[in-house]
């Protein structure tokens, strides 16, 4: 089983067993559509010729890419006896699939992933089967309306996504030293505002710069506000927190959670189980090549 995930500025493909064990990875950037062929013939057993038998998932976090466009075709060209290599899944479903599989929430039936990284992304398990809505594309997690306010950015890219995905925690930062505010993170970068990376923000936050640390805990609160619309949606057994919420949950997990018993019932709060995820940044990968499979 492969599957494919299309970031930003990389394809990552991974061939994995029946049991979910990751066998061989790959990685490749440049023009979509190359890296995408090159990445899955990464993994492909080198005995199988052109593909042998099994199935191709692929999972994106934009499904209304225009590169979807370029890239299916090349894949298909390439790939003919992968079957539902022409099947695109939502990055956050298909990481939902994986974490309810394998993952941190491995055997539940009703299962909310929530991830931030380089984007906002979501997927929702019901009764054991992925909710994806009428085109694909729920729960489209980045377009939350958490703030009245209007802005461009929110627009552009939805209103979490502005606020909490890497780069919108970034300006967050550069908005309070610009306004005044005296951060480290400045010096860290040697003034150079646009070196500043969300890790820079982190690492500061965990040495007690107030700048950051007043950052990260109104990024808590967003995140938790967004955790608590989708766990009242979906009324999860478990609440799977993946990208930086799990990598710097020594930061994020405790105030998100007061946040969700701020916002939720006592007795829905009560019967979640919060879990970070655990399968890192292949959760998407994997969970493509699981749903491919299964249709096939």
């Amino acid at each position: 089983m492969v599957g494919l995930e299309i970031r930003d500025a990389a394809v990552v493909a991974v061939l994995i067993d029946e049991g979910g064990s990751v066998r061989k990875r790959a990685q490749a950037a440049g023009d979509p559509p190359l890296a995408a062929v090159t990445a899955v013939e990464g993994v492909l057993p080198a005995a199988s010729g052109s593909s042998g038998t099994g199935s191709l998932g692929i999972a994106a976090a934009n499904l209304d890419s225009p590169v979807l466009a370029r890239l299916l075709p090349a894949l298909s060209s390439r790939f003919s006896d992968l079957p539902h290599h022409d099947s695109v899944i939502g990055s956050g479903t298909a990481a939902v699939i994986a974490e309810s599989w394998i993952g941190a929430a491995r055997g539940a039936r009703d299962v909310v992933y929530f991830a931030v990284a380089e984007h906002a992304t979501a997927g929702m398990i019901r009764d054991g089967r992925p909710v994806t809505g009428a085109h694909g594309r729920a729960p489209a997690v980045a377009w939350l309306s958490l703030n009245p306010v209007e802005r461009e950015d929110y627009r552009k890219a939805g209103c979490v996504e502005a606020e909490v995905a890497a780069a919108g925690i970034v300006r967050r930062l550069i908005w309070r030293i610009k306004a005044g505010d005296h951060s480290r993170v400045r010096d860290a970068v040697n003034g150079e505002l646009g070196a500043i990376t969300v890790d820079h923000v982190l690492n500061a936050a965990r040495e007690r710069d107030g700048v950051s640390i007043s950052v990260i805990r109104d990024t808590a609160k967003y995140l938790g506000m967004a955790a608590a619309n989708l766990v009242a949606i979906g009324d999860p057994n478990v609440l799977v927190l993946g990208g930086i919420m799990a990598s710097a949950a020594d930061l994020l997990l405790d105030p998100i959670r007061t946040e969700l018993a701020r916002r939720l019932p006592g007795p829905m709060n009560e019967a979640l189980t919060v879990s970070t995820a655990t399968l890192d940044s292949d959760a998407a990968a994997i969970g493509a090549a699981k749903h491919a499979s299964a249709k096939a």
